[in-house]
């Protein structure tokens, strides 16, 4: 039986919405493909990236315990060169706030937490991961995008997930499956100069899963 209530549904079937990071338990509902985070970081967390030289934005794909979020966090922005600042507080607590919360509902004694800096299409295909659950967040440009499988087409529509709102999706290992099948995919933008830079974590039961 669905739990979801009439202000956690999305005219999208499928898609619940959730007032913050700790609301991200709705994906266990039965009816529940993924949860979009309405709360985002501060736009004037936005702006400070946004003008930030690419360079200096943090890349990284690491395996930890959730335990070494933080610190981890920490290394990889100075090692990026990302300037030390109360705007980079605040990045890395939002960053971390959404690995807790993505943590405390998979339950799984490691986390892949990967930052990619894009600037080219990357995975422009719509999809559904080969994961248990994935969680995105784009801090900087054209947040991910995501709609209804259509068989073998686009979905009829595309939704765009706003900079700095953070949305958890299901994946083809979820160990039951949801009524509608919510696709995704990362923004086409070659072209057009932009840069984006992506959050991404994926919850892993073992080492080996990791590989």
């Amino acid at each position: 039986m669905s739990m979801l209530s009439d202000k956690n549904k999305n005219a999208l079937g499928g898609l619940a919405l959730a007032q913050t990071a700790s609301d991200f338990s709705i994906i266990q509902d039965p009816d529940c493909a993924g949860v979009l985070c309405q709360a985002r970081i501060s736009s004037h967390i936005l702006a400070w990236l946004a003008s930030l030289d690419p360079a200096c934005l943090p890349k990284a794909r690491v395996i930890l315990r959730p335990d070494r979020v933080h610190s981890a966090l920490v290394q990889i922005c100075g090692m990026s060169q990302m300037p030390v600042c109360a705007e980079r507080d605040a990045f890395i607590a939002h960053a971390q706030q959404l690995s807790d919360a993505f943590m405390h509902i998979m339950k799984a004694p490691y986390l892949r937490l990967r930052f990619d800096v894009i600037s080219h299409n990357a995975c422009s295909r719509f999809h559904i991961d080969a994961l248990t659950a994935r969680l995105i967040c784009t801090y900087r440009g054209t947040g991910t995008q995501y709609g209804l499988a259509n068989a073998a087409r686009d979905p009829e529509t595309i939704h765009t997930v706003p900079t700095g709102a953070a949305i958890v999706l299901r994946g083809k290992r979820w160990p039951s499956k949801a009524k509608l099948d919510l696709v995704h995919r990362s923004p086409p933008i070659q072209g057009t100069g932009q840069t984006r830079l992506v959050l991404v974590l994926d919850s892993i039961a073992d080492l080996d899963e990791g590989v």
